[in-house]
């Protein structure tokens, strides 16, 4: 049985994303699962009562499948979902590096790896000083963090502003954005995602607002966060590691043709 909207399927049986995470003992993508729940751009179904979550039409041609133990069942069915709603020649998922089960799967179905994805870097939470110019976002700086994240992304859309923190430069404009994420039963936060508009780079601003929001996910119990980015992303590898993060796996991408 496959449910459209997870997240009133959530509510009714009263499971947020850290909930469901425990119960199908997910292991991929901790911490980073209330995103993908919360923040897509594909359709989510869930499966039976205690079997997995699937995202698909994710990006338009790539899907995520969620499971203590993935089934070829649910990765071709997420596959022709997506298949039926683009016209791209590939669709696309990824996998992080040490989920062997999951790679040697999605090689049997007939996925390739095309590339190394994100790099995922993960850090343990203490406390930290937070710049004046950071602060928790409030209703009133939805326009501002839609014009920095347009700027950061080159993409317009409405942004919401609950568990956002910004990096808000000498003329009081929002020059970076961050959205912190808990999952409250892994005790994992992540940041996702993390964006500074072109004319307030190199100011201190994306990194005053991580901070500002590893404070928050610190003080909501979360002991320790990750946050992805393009493995060929040298800018965010470095302001990443500057506030202590390190890599500790990569994602891969895997693909199959749209049509066989």
């Amino acid at each position: 049985m496959y449910h459209r909207e997870v997240r009133k399927l959530a509510a009714r049986r009263s499971l947020g994303p850290g909930e469901i995470a425990a119960t199908w003992g997910l292991h991929e993508h901790p911490g980073e699962l209330p995103h993908r729940i919360n923040n897509n751009d594909g359709t989510a179904w869930i499966w039976g009562e205690e079997s997995g979550i699937s995202i698909t039409g994710r990006f338009g041609n790539a899907f995520d499948v969620f499971a203590a133990r993935t089934t070829e069942e649910m990765i071709e069915h997420a596959f022709q979902m997506t298949a039926a709603g683009t016209a791209e020649p590939y669709i696309l998922t990824d996998v992080v590096d040490d989920d062997h089960e999951r790679i040697a799967l999605l090689e049997r179905l007939g996925f390739e790896r095309f590339r190394v994805w994100d790099h995922v870097n993960s850090i343990e939470l203490s406390e930290v000083d937070v710049p004046a110019a950071a602060r928790e976002a409030t209703p009133d700086d939805a326009p501002g963090i839609a014009d920095a994240l347009e700027g950061a992304f080159g993409e317009r859309r409405e942004w919401f502003w609950e568990r956002a923190a910004v990096g808000v430069a000498d003329d009081g404009t929002i020059g970076a954005v961050t959205f912190f994420w808990t999952d409250p039963v892994n005790k994992v936060g992540h940041f996702e995602p993390v964006g500074t508009h072109p004319a307030h780079q190199r100011r201190g601003l994306a990194r005053a607002a991580m901070l500002h929001g590893m404070r928050e996910l610190r003080a909501a119990g979360m002991t320790s966060a990750t946050v992805n980015h393009n493995a060929e992303n040298l800018p965010a590898a470095a302001l990443y590691r500057s506030l202590g993060f390190r890599v500790t796996n990569e994602t891969y991408g895997y693909r199959r043709p749209r049509e066989n």
